[in-house]
């Protein structure tokens, strides 16, 4: 029998007797009328007396609250189910619309008619997120930075001065501390099986929400402020999300069969798997995403905790203690120092080795990394619009969990047309690479910053033979200088590329093209677990490479603009004069940008060296990337329309190439050296 069809709970004990028991322990019969007034107002000191505190610090007492405010709770869940639809309208919509998106009250509502505990479990996920966007809202009435943490948010002065402290910790007793119900915690990281969320505590939420609106409406009118909600985050370029083939409605049946019997889903989540299944089906990806997250949550945690033989942080932890989350899971170590098992897991024989890197790569890509979509934290905090949640990007989550159900389950259950209709999806995993990390990045950077150059020769230019009747222009030999140096460097970094990047022949139009700057990007560069020294490098080259787009988008607006007008003939002498130095500017400009990109993608493609630097050449090498970073903020601002410094710009690239050159030879006699 496999571990997890062992397990019964996720929840510690004392979590378990929290959530499931306490709040049933007293079988006092509650009045409704004594919290919820004839006119619909909810009567907030009534129910603030069922929050009793410590003698010893006055702290909140959570399990005396918990046991109190259990009957309280089921009143108000009796008294939902006894409204129809158009009562509950009436009386409560209008409480809703602080949150920015009542109508996700409403269907909660209605999730509470029929009492399906998964369905209960998603919209208390979905409400406690809504809420707690609404709550950072409000929040930013008084102060300035939001609080990331739900704990932190309701903890806050602020949020007490809008709704008074007695009111934050009745909230917090549900929702925002460990010691509580912590019920928005135990359910996102996957600790809660449906069957173990008490739908009370879902329609007590609910009406809390309402009479908070009813204190907010109080405050608004009495300070005359104006709640101004944040806009929702939206997910830019969806096409870098696709790794796995749209799914159909034949592989979401294989699914189906897969989740009963791979050891990967814990059988108490099972109708959680099931349900987010159908709702991809549905349509519904932001309610497929939501269900999904947490259960791979959980299902990584059972290898984590087995694979680290530490099977006691399967269960939810205590106040005391961290949960094991994602955060720790994806870690390259313990918190102990030693080394995370989980990978090993990954490397069986019968894995292929791409797909190990698929694991985790996929899940700081999708989770973790700033730059990438983040899925969990944008859901979980309320920062999506859950009505347009992209489809491209569900398809993703459920298409990966796929794979993992198909990893953890026998291939003798799978008939041959199956294999075929799954291997797609686990044959994606043999060319996938990291989309967000900085690596991953700066890669795009370059190429982008190198199709901005590319459109240079394309540009509007006047005759060569009016830049040569300009005075001082004349006869000019310092960007001819400028370009047969940029020549000269890369004939000597060429012996320091990859055998397959350069061209035999030398020449600049050769070596710096786009093809060869593709070829460069697309070896792969170790992304996972990168050291300290090569993500302080990484900034570094990524400021680089941005200042070196910003000169090219500036070359372009400008010599666009400038041919227009002597086009036009509306430019001045001295316009004229300027114009044609940066006509003549662009020439040397051009090879030194595509010279200064080369240098950051063969630093990336050996910046994993940098970590076998000793400190002092570690500190010299930063400076001199440094340098360059401050020659191409220098170029930026000599290359804007407000200072179209062109002569400046020659003498200052002069001096950069005189560096530039003394490190590539450097570079080249440290390459021999060591051969």
């Amino acid at each position: 029998m496999a571990f997890s069809d062992l397990v019964t709970t996720c929840l510690s004990p004392p979590v378990h007797y929290m959530i499931c028991k306490l709040g049933f322990e007293s079988k006092d019969i509650y009045d409704l009328n004594d919290i919820l007034s004839e006119s619909g107002e909810i009567r907030w000191q009534a129910v603030t007396e069922h929050v009793y505190y410590l003698e010893s610090d006055q702290s909140v007492d959570y399990i005396k609250s918990v046991r109190s405010l259990g009957p309280v709770c089921e009143s108000v869940n009796l008294h939902f189910k006894s409204l129809a639809k158009e009562q509950f309208v009436i009386q409560y919509a209008v409480w809703f619309h602080w949150t920015n998106c009542p109508e996700l009250f409403l269907k909660v509502f209605d999730v509470l008619q029929h009492t399906q505990t998964t369905e209960v479990a998603l919209g208390l996920m979905k409400l406690t997120s809504c809420l707690e966007r609404a709550l950072g809202d409000v929040y930013l009435l008084i102060g300035k930075d939001c609080p990331f943490l739900l704990r932190d948010l309701l903890a806050s002065e602020q949020l007490a001065v809008v709704f008074g402290q007695a009111v934050m910790n009745v909230l917090r007793i549900f929702i925002g501390s460990p010691y509580g119900l912590n019920l928005r915690n135990v359910l996102w990281h996957g600790f809660a099986s449906p069957e173990e969320i008490p739908a009370k505590y879902c329609a007590m939420l609910l009406f809390l929400t309402a009479g908070l609106g009813q204190l907010l409406r109080a405050y608004l009118l009495q300070t005359k402020c104006v709640l101004t909600h944040r806009p929702y985050v939206t997910f830019i370029g969806l096409d870098e999300f696709n790794v796995f083939p749209d799914l159909n409605d034949e592989t979401l049946s294989i699914a189906e069969e897969l989740v009963k019997v791979s050891s990967f889903v814990l059988k108490t989540m099972l109708p959680f798997w099931m349900a987010a299944l159908t709702a991809f089906k549905q349509s519904r990806y932001a309610d497929s995403v939501i269900l999904l997250l947490p259960q791979l949550e959980v299902g990584l945690r059972v290898l984590f905790t087995t694979t680290n033989k530490c099977p006691n942080r399967l269960l939810t932890a205590e106040p005391s203690a961290l949960y094991t989350t994602f955060d720790e899971m994806l870690a390259k170590h313990l918190d102990n120092e030693e080394a995370n098992q989980l990978p090993a897991v990954l490397e069986e024989p019968a894995m292929a080795s791409a797909l190990k890197l698929l694991w985790f790569e996929f899940l700081w890509d999708f989770l973790n990394h700033q730059e990438g979509p983040r899925v969990r934290d944008r859901l979980s905090h309320g920062e999506i619009n859950l009505e347009t949640f992209p489809r491209e990007v569900a398809n993703q989550i459920v298409a990966f969990a796929i794979t993992l159900l198909c990893r953890f389950s026998d291939e003798q259950m799978f008939a041959f047309k199956e294999r075929m209709v799954i291997e797609p999806l686990m044959n994606c995993s043999n060319c996938y690479r990291s989309r967000f990390h900085p690596i991953s990045r700066l890669k795009k950077q370059v190429l982008e910053c190198m199709k901005s150059i590319h459109l240079w020769p394309e540009l509007p230019a006047v005759p060569e033979e009016h830049i040569q009747t300009i005075k001082g222009l004349e006869g000019s030999t310092e960007a001819s200088t400028l370009i047969f140096m940029v020549s000269e460097i890369i004939s000597q970094l060429q012996q320091c590329m990859p055998q397959n990047c350069y061209s035999s022949d030398g020449a600049i139009n050769s070596i710096l093209t786009e093809r060869l700057l593709i070829e460069l990007c697309d070896k792969h560069i170790r992304t996972l677990y990168s050291p300290r020294p090569v993500l302080e490098i990484l900034v570094v080259l990524r400021k680089i490479s941005a200042q070196c787009h910003q000169v090219s988008e500036q070359v372009i607006a400008s010599t666009e603009l400038r041919y227009k007008q002597w086009m036009n003939k509306t430019l001045r002498s001295r316009q004229r004069h300027n114009y044609l130095r940066m006509l003549n500017s662009v020439k040397f400009l051009s090879p030194v940008l595509r010279l200064i990109l080369l240098l950051i993608t063969l630093e990336l493609v050996n910046i994993h060296l940098v970590c076998k630097k000793n400190p002092s050449d570690y500190q010299q090498y930063l400076k001199f990337l440094k340098s360059v970073l401050q020659y191409t903020e220098n170029l930026v601002t000599y290359t804007s329309p407000e200072k179209n410094k062109w002569d400046e710009t020659m003498e200052l690239t002069n001096k950069a190439l005189i560096k530039i050159r003394k490190i590539s030879d450097r570079k080249v006699m440290l390459m021999h050296l060591a051969t």
